[in-house]
């Protein structure tokens, strides 16, 4: 029989925590704390899937609580809840990690589904933590090594650096090992998405606020930058930031300090920063998007993570593991890539990169149950003279380019859908090669 997953519940109210106990005790090995040592306590001798923890126990704070579980290997998903119910407190316990958060008096029924739907969200990190830490990276091209070794050398410095390169390439995870091959790696990796967050709201979460700065902060909120001290921040999609927001990030980088929006006090910082972004920043600049001096700021070192139709030679190496993965997961025999396939899918021009080439591999798995993948099995995308390379895989980029405009008759939007290739990145390109 598979063992019960192990749920702690840390709360100062017994009749809280024998009724939660309750309520769980089918689904879940239930332990029980009263205090925050008591549960750091528990949390040294067993291996916890979930935490539920109040905010307030006595002169105490759940948030440690919070804290304390995140830094363990397994990092148990944590759900806060308390009777102080407000929208700091939510987002305050989320930047601690926490997975979600409730009000009291608890709606058990609302719990058990927030339970229910963290666990599988939590099947879900595990299983991409797992494929990330046996594929952090991984190519045997000329493209893909020149990368690494960049990667090797930029990482011990505390420079800043720009990633650059198309949607789907994984410059999150070049990012991620940089900090991993750091002098930072046991320090806090901070990721934050900008283009999730309206400009508004990204300059108090990057910076953070005091009470009373705007309506509706009616605390202080410490921000990532300061969450990042000593650190890594890595910001993805830093193209999209707002003019407003580039102030104060070049102000940063300039001063190596910050201040919360609503204050005049500067906070100095050790952060190092990383941005990323699909963006041609030039472009940007040139079209007063992007502050030309916060690009010279960020560009001190740029690394290109390049597409994976130029790295043909690693295709055949990635869709093996992955399919090696997703076959393991579904438990079923792994199939096999035959010659002409493989000759397919490597002319095929990848617009979405290895993302897309990751969800092929589960799509093979998952719908064609078979011991060898076969023309037959692909989506005609993969065969069409539209969407797969217009040249041999060893041709150059510029022919590529050559020849996409003179099946377009010149038109240059419509090379770049030929190609596949975002009309940014097609025209960056033009202007690599002098085509323009």
């Amino acid at each position: 029989m598979k063992p019960k997953p192990l749920l702690l519940i840390v709360d100062d109210e017994k009749h809280t925590r024998e009724g939660l106990a309750q309520v769980f005790a089918e689904k879940f090995e239930v332990f029980t704390a009263s205090q925050p040592e008591e549960a750091f306590r528990l949390m040294r001798t067993e291996i916890f899937d979930v935490i539920l923890t109040d905010l307030r126990m006595g002169s105490q704070s759940g948030l440690s609580v919070i804290d304390q579980a995140l830094q363990l290997p397994n990092r148990p998903i944590c759900i806060l809840m308390t009777a102080y119910g407000t929208i700091e407190i939510a987002v305050e316990a989320m930047k601690h990690g926490a997975y979600d958060f409730i009000s009291k008096p608890i709606a058990l029924e609302k719990l058990e589904c927030m339970v229910a739907r963290a666990m599988a969200d939590r099947k879900q990190v595990l299983d991409h933590r797992n494929l990330s830490s046996e594929l952090p990276l991984l190519g045997k091209s000329l493209a893909f090594q020149k990368l690494m070794q960049q990667i090797s050398r930029v990482a011990p410095a505390k420079t800043t650096v720009l990633i650059t390169g198309e949607t789907g390439t994984g410059k999150e995870l070049v990012a991620h090992q940089l900090h991993a091959l750091s002098l930072r790696s046991k320090e806090k990796w901070v990721p934050v998405h900008c283009a999730a967050f309206p400009a508004h709201l990204l300059e108090s979460e990057l910076f953070g606020h005091e009470r009373g700065a705007f309506t509706g902060a009616l605390q202080r909120h410490i921000g990532w930058f300061e969450t990042a001290h000593k650190g890594t921040l890595f910001l993805d999609e830093i193209g999209e930031i707002d003019r407003s927001v580039q102030v104060k990030l070049l102000r940063f980088l300039e001063t190596k300090s910050i201040e919360r929006l609503g204050s005049t006090q500067s906070i100095p910082l050790d952060v190092r920063l990383i941005g990323a972004t699909n963006r041609h920043l030039p472009t940007e600049v040139q079209a007063g998007r992007f502050r030309e001096d916060l690009y010279y700021r960020l560009n001190v070192v740029e690394l290109v993570v390049p597409p994976l139709r130029e790295r043909i030679e690693d295709i055949g190496l990635l869709l093996r593991h992955y399919l090696q993965i997703f076959s393991e997961e579904n438990h079923v025999v792994t199939p096999e890539l035959t010659d002409e396939v493989l000759l397919a899918l490597q002319r095929y021009i990848w617009p979405g990169n290895v993302r897309e080439l990751r969800n092929f591999a589960e799509n093979m798995v998952v719908l064609h149950r078979a011991r060898a993948i076969r023309l037959e099995d692909l989506d005609p995308k993969f065969l069409s003279p539209v969407t797969t390379r217009l040249s041999e895989p060893n041709a150059s980029e510029k022919e590529d380019l050559q020849k996409a405009l003179l099946q377009a008759k010149g038109k240059k939007t419509e090379a770049a859908r030929l190609l596949g290739m975002p009309r940014r990145t097609f025209y960056r390109k033009l202007e690599k090669w002098k085509l323009l």
